[in-house]
């Protein structure tokens, strides 16, 4: 059993212009899981860089309101909303709020540096 305290947990820069914190991915996590997990905050009127990733993706949204452009859709996601982002889908998330968004994004397989492309 693996509890992962989000109070201990480092909170990194994001390439795209997140913070970041990851929960459980394979190179942390000692029963072999296949995806990762991880939280991320975008302060009010920022979003992330243009990208695309090789993997499946969930996003969760834990607080705020966010616009989410998956190709040529736009999405408005507000607080328990989730939604899947395909594989190599051009995308990137804005926060429209006035507080800090926060969402949770799910990654199968699990995310790697070289499996991120910018595309800005």
């Amino acid at each position: 059993m693996l509890v992962r305290r989000s109070s201990e947990i480092e909170t990194i820069s994001g390439n795209e212009g997140t913070q970041i914190k990851q929960y459980f991915h394979p190179h942390n996590t000692l029963n072999g899981i296949s995806y990762s997990l991880a939280q991320f905050t975008l302060e009010p009127r920022k979003k992330s860089l243009l990208h695309k990733i090789k993997s499946s993706e969930i996003y969760y949204i834990l607080e705020g309101d966010a616009s989410l452009k998956i190709n040529e859709e736009i999405h408005q996601l507000k607080k328990d909303d989730s939604i899947y982002v395909p594989p190599m889908s051009e995308q990137f998330i804005e926060n429209t709020g006035i507080t800090n968004l926060r969402f949770l994004c799910i990654v199968e397989p699990a995310w790697k540096p070289e499996d991120e492309i910018l595309l800005e």
